[in-house]
């Protein structure tokens, strides 16, 4: 380790002042962080620091495994495993039987770390699953495999092809515990006269007794406590330290001195704090597990989010939920929307966007006959399909929740979960060889070994790091049984610091599908409208919904090209027709002529202007309360693609400056940026589609649905047209999960400073801090649980009435 500056500490990196502390020819600024750092060097631990530097690690797995993972190099066997493949980026879904705790979470969801061949990992805890996103040019599958192999979360390979899982690790779990719990039954009868005898028993006797509770605790030791040394081993090796480090520490050492008492001094040793410590770890293990699973929510969110998709039923289209869809059924995809499951192309020119699946944003071109991953979006005009497999809604809903292509800026409790996670396990071993320093000092050995283990057993982040997700996914669940469906977790801390909210009006605040349209100008053939038709019908905006609807019943033609210009129109080419429509300076190149009272739509024929069509805006019922209510506690804002002719109706809600009108897509982002530069945190509701640069600047983006559910990787939200007037109630009940969250850190706090304060005082024996660790996480994450479900209840029940 080299240093990080001429006179900063080694350890910590603090200014060392002009009397160091010096080991090794190494600067401290303190004994504390001296002590530290010579027991990570010892134990080889040194690596944790380079972690963030270095975090690539050189693969060298195969010469570890040798040929045990070479049938996965087989073309055949790889096709049965993954899921999604699109030139080098692969997906592919494991069961990894050994996930039990938050420390797996924390790692398997940071693998790329450890590989910059991995993209993206997510963990579905109650399932003990991971699904993994990997570019095949850094790493293949079978080198994936064993890099979760050489960090101990060996993936089941035959249960990951099938849904029905057999938890092999769960049954070597009850038969460790059986062997604990045998071996300490045993061991505590041998120590009984020791405990209730008044005189002594003979020397001979002692040492039988203590040789025979040695002979037994060594199984208890290597078999039923296994897990632990292997996983802190395999996790110092990828420079992470778990939270099994600690508890791999105190086992040891316990067996170490009963080891040297019993074999060198005929002393009856620590075998039955040992086997009852390792029984009691266990016996945890399996509660905690069983809790969760009764407590938690479900990671996928696939019973909350519809989406609905367009079918063609005997040539007639219906707007279906996807839930509804079966294998052959035939869709329609538009330009912009999501291909819901597996499928064929079947007819028009697949321009598909992977970006959801893989981060990669340039569309694949496809023909008829080509086959379609589920998750792509289509970019470009429509688009038939037909459908090969099943919908997975849970496949879909975690394609919007792992999307990353682009981030926004959270200094969030997670991240400081993560933190104080990180440095837990250090700060807790320099507590416990604090502890046995001052009780070796005193000349207490028994007391200072005691004092040492049950330090190291009873502190557990893990209800620090489990209050966050059992929070604000409970408030997920409890939104989305609601009509609000809530991307990720750090959504809802996002939206407790809202204090300003930005609406675009068109398909926002306005209500689609009840508009009147009017055409004024050269009167149009019947093979114009035709073409107007077809083409309008590519496009999911708003206006050219409205517009496509006004002329629904005409014949279809599939239009030569087509293309979108987001905010301003679109253009194409239809029966030798060629068609530009959208706002008066897209359709004339020139600037608006005159001042519009309505929404105009021109259109434009062989480059010559024809007329224009107005389209009269129609208000969502309830727009007026919902405001007036979000007017009370937020800054309210307009933004509109739209001319300013409805500014006098919205001036009751909107100050003057407030509303902006005529503003391109651009002009919406860059506003977004200027009121958080102001330090304003910034929600922005739009459609979805359209207002994509805004969406991504904002904050926290929020989608308003009607039928058709457009699903977008810019909407962190997406909140049903008929629960709109209760959005005010949907954000304030998050400060509310806010402040669950802060009451569950400080009980963790209290719990960890109680119980180490108890163990440093020697009053506190491995075995009860083996037995209390496991109570006190399930006891923060079932308050968590049940507080949020409580609060739900009396906080939105006005929700579900009306």
């Amino acid at each position: 380790m080299g240093k990080k500056e001429e006179n900063s500490c080694v350890h910590c990196g603090a200014d060392c002042g002009n009397n160091p502390v010096v080991w090794n020819n190494q600067n401290f600024c303190c004994n504390g962080c001296k002590t530290v750092y010579q027991l990570l060097n010892e134990n080889k631990l040194y690596n944790y620091y380079n972690l963030e530097e270095t975090p690539g690690i050189k693969e060298e797995s195969t010469t570890e495994f040798g040929n045990k993972y070479a049938f996965l190099d087989n073309d055949e066997v790889k096709e049965k495993l993954i899921s999604f493949t699109e030139g080098s980026i692969s997906k592919v879904k494991f069961y990894v039987p050994v996930i039990h705790c938050a420390s797996c979470i924390w790692l398997l969801e940071h693998l790329y770390k450890l590989h910059k061949g991995v993209r993206h990992s997510f963990v579905n805890f109650t399932r003990k699953e991971v699904d993994i996103t990997f570019d095949e040019k850094e790493i293949s599958l079978r080198q994936l495999v064993e890099l979760l192999a050489s960090i101990h979360y060996i993936p089941d390979l035959s249960q990951s092809l099938t849904d029905k899982k057999e938890d092999k690790s769960y049954k070597k779990l009850l038969y460790k515990i059986g062997v604990a719990g045998f071996v300490f039954i045993n061991v505590m009868t041998y120590s009984l006269p020791a405990y209730f005898n008044g005189e002594p028993l003979s020397d001979k006797l002692q040492s039988l007794f203590s040789i025979l509770s040695y002979i037994l605790v060594i199984p208890v030791t290597f078999y039923s406590g296994s897990d632990y040394y292997i996983s802190a081993i395999k996790n110092l090796l990828k420079k992470n330290i778990s939270i099994d480090l600690p508890i791999a520490l105190g086992i040891i050492v316990l067996f170490v001195v009963t080891s040297y008492e019993v074999l060198f001094t005929g002393g009856p040793g620590y075998s039955d704090s040992l086997s009852g410590l390792i029984f009691f770890l266990l016996v945890g293990k399996w509660y905690q597990s069983k809790t969760y699973e009764a407590l938690s929510f479900d990671r996928n969110y696939k019973s909350y989010f519809p989406i609905a998709v367009t079918k063609i039923n005997k040539q007639i289209e219906e707007s279906i939920l996807i839930e509804k869809i079966e294998v052959d059924d035939e869709l329609i995809i538009r330009n912009k929307e999501l291909v819901p499951a597996d499928a064929e192309l079947i007819d028009g020119e697949g321009r598909i966007d992977y970006s959801f699946v893989t981060g990669e944003s340039t569309p694949i071109v496809k023909k008829p006959g080509d086959f379609i991953y589920a998750g792509g979006r289509q970019m470009g005009g429509i688009i038939r399909i037909r459908v090969k497999k099943e919908v997975n809604q849970s496949h879909l809903t975690k394609l919007w929740n792992q999307d990353k292509s682009y981030e926004k800026p959270s200094d969030s409790l997670k991240t400081l979960s993560d933190q104080i996670s990180h440095y837990f396990t250090l700060i807790v071993i320099a507590i416990a060889i604090i502890g046995f320093t001052f009780w070796t000092i005193k000349g207490e050995m028994h007391t200072a070994i005691f004092v040492f283990t049950a330090v190291l057993i009873v502190a557990c982040p893990c209800a620090l790091a489990l209050s966050i997700p059992f929070t604000f996914g409970n408030t997920m669940r409890i939104f989305g049984k609601r009509g609000l469906y809530i991307k990720n977790t750090e959504v809802i801390e996002k939206l407790s610091h809202i204090n300003s909210i930005v609406f675009d009006k068109t398909g926002t605040l306005t209500q689609p599908n009840q508009n009147k349209v009017v055409y004024s100008g050269v009167e149009l053939s019947s093979s114009e409208k035709e073409a107007i038709f077809s083409l309008t019908r590519q496009s999911t905006h708003p206006l050219s919904t409205a517009l496509s609807q006004s002329f629904n019943g005409l014949p279809y033609h599939a239009p030569e090209h087509f293309v979108e210009v987001a905010g301003r129109g679109i253009f194409g080419k239809v029966n030798d027709i060629n068609l530009r429509i959208g706002s008066e300076e897209y359709v004339t190149n020139s600037p608006t002529s005159q001042k519009k009272k309505t929404s105009m739509v021109y259109v434009a024929i062989d480059d010559e202007l024809k007329g224009h069509f107005t389209i009269s805006n129609q208000y969502r019922s309830g727009f007026n309360k919902v405001l007036s209510s979000l007017k009370q506690g937020f800054s309210l804002f307009l933004i509109s693609g739209d001319n300013d002719a409805e500014a006098d109706n919205l001036s009751e809600f909107f100050e003057k400056e407030h509303m902006l009108f005529d503003q391109k897509p651009g002009d919406k982002a860059a506003f977004i940026q200027s009121q958080q530069n102001k330090g304003n945190t910034v929600l922005m509701t739009g459609d979805g589609l359209n207002d994509a640069g805004a969406l991504m600047q904002s904050d926290v983006a929020l989608t308003i649905a009607d039928k058709v559910y457009h699903f977008s990787p810019a909407s962190d939200a997406v909140l049903e047209a008929e629960k709109f007037n209760q959005l005010a109630n949907f954000i304030r009940f998050t400060k509310t999960s806010l402040n669950i969250v802060k009451l569950s850190f400080a009980i963790s706090f209290c719990y960890n400073i109680i119980g180490i304060a108890f163990a440093l005082s020697g009053n506190l024996s491995p075995v009860v801090a083996a037995i209390l660790m496991p109570i006190s996480s399930v006891s923060v994450v079932a308050f968590a649980t049940f507080a949020t479900r409580l609060a739900g209840k009396v906080k939105l029940r006005r929700i579900t009435d009306d």
